[in-house]
């Protein structure tokens, strides 16, 4: 197994990368990295772990989009995170904020 080095809104990376799966792997680091710097110039929400869970969410949520037969996805975006006082617009988004928030615990909170 090889190594990369890549950046990821900023910072380094050093990763462990198959024998011939640098193109994907770094279609997959672009992907993160767009993901993450969208959220973040968004600008409202700061805190890398914050923004990297988001990211994730809205990655996992276009994933099905590229199956076929798939249910489709609800992204979620800084905007569309919280309103109403803090609760989310979309059910399913808010079924697993709630999952995260409580696997994070009080420290951890997402919004």
């Amino acid at each position: 197994m090889k190594q990369l080095e890549v950046q990821i809104m900023g910072q380094s990376y050093l990763l462990g990368c198959p024998e011939n799966g640098d193109a994907r792997m770094l279609d997959a680091v672009n992907r993160v990295d767009m993901a993450m710097c969208r959220i973040r110039d968004a600008g409202k929400i700061k805190a890398r772990d914050r923004i990297a869970v988001l990211a994730a969410l809205n990655l996992a949520f276009e994933l099905p989009e590229r199956t076929p037969n798939a249910v489709p996805a609800v992204a979620a975006t800084p905007a569309e995170t919280t309103s109403n006082g803090g609760e989310t617009t979309h059910p399913q988004l808010a079924a697993l904020l709630q999952r995260l928030d409580t696997a994070l615990g009080i420290d951890g909170r997402l919004l």
